[in-house]
C-alpha cells in the first residue's frame, strides 16, 4: 500500500513498486525522492517510513525487507542502497536463493537528522542514531552513535558534531 504525502517530490523517474505482500510504504510532508531512485518490497513483508523533509537522492536503492525507518530531516546522498535483509548461506547442498532469508536482525532504523554519504551501503540490523554522519562509501551492519562522524569499512568514528 503507497501512502504518499500531497506535499512530497517524488521525480517522475523515481521507481516506487507497490507491495503485493500488503506492506506500507508511506511518505511524508516534504520528502524529495530523486530521480532513478528505486524503492522495492523484497526480501521480507517490512514496511518503509520516511518522515518528513528528508531527501533520498539519485540511483538510491531501498528493498523493504525487515523494514526500514527513516527519521525526519535525513539526508541520503546518490548511489547508496538499504538492504535490511540477509539470504541464507548455511547449507551448501543448497543454491543460496533456494535457502531464502535469514531472521530479521531489526530492519533498519534511520533516526532524524542523518546524512549519509555518497555510495553508503546500510544493512538489516542498523540503528543510526540522530544526528550522525555517514562518510562516503562506508558500510554499516550495527548501531552509530548520535551525532557522531563515521567513515570507512569497517566503519569508524572520527568525530563529534558540536
Amino acid at each position: 500500500m503507497l501512502k504518499i504525502s500531497k506535499t512530497a517530490k517524488i521525480s517522475k523517474l523515481a521507481d516506487i513498486e507497490d507491495s503485493i505482500k500488503g506492506s506500507l510504504i508511506e511518505i511524508g510532508p516534504n520528502v524529495m525522492v530523486d530521480s532513478f531512485v528505486k524503492i522495492k518490497p523484497a526480501g521480507g513483508s517490512g514496511n518503509l517510513r520516511i518522515g518528513e523533509n528528508s531527501n533520498i537522492n539519485s540511483g538510491t536503492v531501498v528493498y523493504l525487507g525487515n523494514g526500514v525507518k527513516i527519521g525526519k530531516e535525513v539526508n541520503i546522498a546518490a548511489n547508496c542502497t538499504l538492504a535490511p535483509t540477509n539470504h541464507e548461506i548455511k547449507d551448501k547442498n543448497k543454491l543460496v536463493r533456494e535457502q531464502r532469508f535469514m531472521p530479521s536482525r531489526g530492519g533498519i532504523i534511520i533516526e532524524d537528522d542523518v546524512w549519509i554519504g555518497a555510495n553508503s551501503v546500510i544493512l538489516d540490523g542498523a540503528i543510526l542514531r540522530k544526528g550522525c554522519v555517514i562518510g562516503a562509501s562506508s558500510l554499516v551492519n550495527g548501531e552509530v552513535s548520535e551525532y557522531s562522524i563515521n567513515v570507512g569499512n569497517p566503519l569508524k568514528t572520527i568525530g563529534y558534531r558540536k
